[in-house]
């Protein structure tokens, strides 16, 4: 036989014995799940919830229009520091001075008319005193000759002039009495004016006064939208008004942020936040949560869930407010900024990655028939249809076996093991898509040489 058969017939053979081999080693390996694993280990645990806002003072005032009229003077521009009181605007006055002028002459006049009654007054009392007096001076003389006249010592026409006379004192007292009673009517009058002109010049004295707008507090103009010569309008239902500007005590910076409802039950006041400014790269921030919204907000139009028609399913954020504790000179209201608050901290704490926790039904966790007994064990009884957290915990370095575990707090990429797990066990970590369908009890072999960001191709 030539050199070159044999040659031909010795590399068939080995290509027939490694087909053989190759299918043996399959065989031998089928059903075999290749997974990555890591070791449950103690560590330090912060559980922290990452939001993102905006940089506001902690007290600001937008100043609006209460009147409709042109601005004639602007003392002030974005970024001035102002005192409290001090002037800041002033609008078109002379209606509204003339007004005021107008009702103090009023005031002035129904003042001098009630001076006018209350001198009706005392003459009408002076009159009635002096009818009074004539009325007895008349009553004297009557009676004196009405017995003189019933003795027939004077003649009845002497007697009828002193009962004339006595007839009309009667009739003045009434008179008097009726004239009094109308200058007090008078002075009553005048003097209902004048609260009513008092009443009016301090209502126009009160639009008067705002035409001027001065500074609540002491801080700093963060925004002036208008300009000299323009016509500002107040508010109505429905319709905002002008805002002339907006005062803004910088001396309490906070970072307004949004914070997911499914994070906000572990959000408290007083924790400590991490705040980081946008404009402001590089630096961080010290802070302390002061408030924390009481109501939802629609992320998508920024309405309270209260106030919404309705909001379905739709993404809600609640406000919360960092205050902080040592705020830059040159921050500015509206910088964007994200806070790390820190909800919660654990050290020396058993911990597992957070990738390596998986959901199971009870009734999914029965081993395979020839493999009963310790991997039944690990399972406890109860509802078949129950879903269980945990993880699967490597036996024998080639079985996993499904594990319930307690879980605690968690951090960027661990979660704290509270039961369930001891220290030093070997857990199943990976990949997501293993994990996702990996059986109690399935046969594994373990390959961490692929690197993470493989895992999940």
């Amino acid at each position: 036989m030539k050199g070159w058969k044999k040659i031909a017939l010795i590399a068939g053979g080995v290509v027939v014995l490694l087909a053989i081999v190759g299918f043996t080693v399959q065989q031998s390996r089928k059903g075999v799940v290749a997974v990555q694993t890591g070791k449950v280990v103690r560590e330090d645990l912060t559980s922290v919830v990452t939001a993102s806002g905006e940089i506001k003072p902690k007290v600001y005032v937008n100043i609006g229009a209460i009147l409709q009229a042109k601005i004639t003077h602007l003392y002030v521009k974005e970024g001035d520091r102002v005192k409290a009181g001090q002037l800041l605007a002033s609008l078109d006055n002379i209606q509204y001075a003339a007004d005021v002028a107008a009702n103090n002459a009023m005031v002035n006049a129904s003042r001098m008319d009630a001076n006018a009654a209350k001198a009706a007054v005392n003459t009408a009392e002076a009159d009635l005193n002096q009818a009074h007096a004539e009325y007895e001076r008349a009553t004297l003389d009557y009676n004196r000759n009405k017995a003189l006249y019933d003795s027939q010592l004077i003649a009845k026409s002497d007697y009828d002039t002193k009962k004339a006379a006595y007839d009309t004192a009667t009739a003045q007292i009434g008179s008097a009495k009726a004239k009094l009673a109308q200058a007090k009517a008078n002075l009553d009058s005048a003097q209902g004016h004048i609260g009513q002109n008092v009443a009016t010049l301090r209502r126009v004295s009160d639009t008067l006064s705002k035409t001027e707008y001065r500074a609540p507090f002491d801080g700093v103009i963060t925004n002036l939208p208008v300009r000299e010569g323009e016509t500002v309008v107040p508010g109505i239902q429905n319709s905002p008004g002008s805002t002339l500007m907006t005062v803004a005590d910088t001396s309490l910076i906070t970072a307004e942020v949004k914070v997911d409802e499914s994070d906000i039950v572990n959000v408290q006041l007083g924790q400590q936040a991490e705040v980081s400014i946008d404009a402001i790269p590089k630096q961080k921030f010290k802070g302390t949560v002061s408030e924390i919204g009481g109501n939802a907000v629609l992320r998508s139009t920024g309405v309270s869930t209260a106030q919404a028609v309705s909001s379905g399913q739709e993404a809600k954020d609640f406000k919360v407010v960092i205050a902080l504790k040592d705020p830059p000179p040159n921050v500015h209201p509206g910088l964007s900024a994200t806070a790390r608050i820190t909800t919660a901290s654990r050290s020396a704490v058993l911990a597992i990655p957070i990738q390596a926790l998986t959901i199971r039904e009870r009734d999914d966790l029965s081993p395979d028939k020839d493999k009963k007994g310790s991997v039944q064990a690990a399972v406890p009884a109860g509802n078949p249809k129950e879903e269980l957290q945990g993880v699967f915990v490597l036996r024998n370095k080639k079985e996993a076996v499904f594990v319930p575990v307690t879980t605690g707090i968690s951090a960027t990429t661990d979660i704290e093991v509270t039961d369930g797990l001891k220290e030093g066990d070997e857990i199943v970590t990976g990949s997501y898509k293993v994990l996702r369908t990996l059986r109690n009890g399935a046969s594994v072999k373990v390959d961490n040489s692929v690197k993470p960001k493989e895992q999940e191709s």
